[in-house]
């Protein structure tokens, strides 16, 4: 009886071993994706079913240069990580099935570029949908942004205008002291070519 006892309690402690494990698992999953919802600008969410290990990877070293990552995780424990944050919230109707999150920091468009070129590649992973600013983004939205330039060309935009505006401007300061100098002689001019004043 103490053996069958003790052989229970071994098997019981074993269990809980492992179930504290999973417990401490999905909590640094969730604390995890929770880190990355709060730097996200956007997330999408993908149909993963077909993927193998190596298109996963190849996604995740896709996006990797344009500061996004690729999580595949349980819809509860996304929930979890969402909780009650207004600005994730809008996820919930596309928490279903067996989902794959892309949760991006910075370029979003060349993020969401990446994914699309790699569902033509693979023919595979559907985007089911994604959330940018709190409002939850249609086909044609994604394609819209898709379509938005890169943030390097918009970096190399705005440092161009920048530029232009601030040639303008240096040769606008640099014309002050011509326009000067030009004002003054017209006035010493005009001046000298006037009748002294009668006392």
């Amino acid at each position: 009886v103490d053996l069958a006892f003790g052989a229970g309690c071994l098997l019981l402690s074993r269990h809980s071993r492992i179930m504290g494990r999973t417990l401490e698992s999905k909590q640094q999953v969730v604390a995890q994706l929770r880190q990355l919802l709060d730097q996200a600008d956007l997330a999408l969410v993908l149909d993963y079913k077909g993927l193998s290990v190596k298109e996963m990877g190849d996604l995740r070293s896709r996006l990797r240069e344009y500061s996004g990552t690729c999580k595949v995780a349980k819809n509860s424990l996304m929930r979890q990580a969402i909780g009650t944050d207004s600005a994730w919230t809008g996820l919930d109707p596309l928490l279903t099935g067996a989902n794959a999150f892309v949760l991006v920091k910075d370029d979003v468009g060349g993020a969401i570029k990446a994914v699309q070129a790699f569902q033509q590649e693979t023919k595979k992973s559907d985007i089911k949908g994604g959330l940018l600013e709190g409002r939850l983004l249609s086909e044609e939205d994604l394609k819209a942004v898709g379509k938005l330039p890169s943030r390097e060309v918009l970096i190399a935009q705005i440092a161009g205008a920048l530029n232009g505006v601030a040639t303008q401007l240096a040769m606008a300061i640099k014309e002050v002291p011509a326009g000067l100098a030009r004002a003054l002689q017209q006035h010493a001019d005009g001046e000298a070519l006037s009748p002294p004043p009668v006392d």
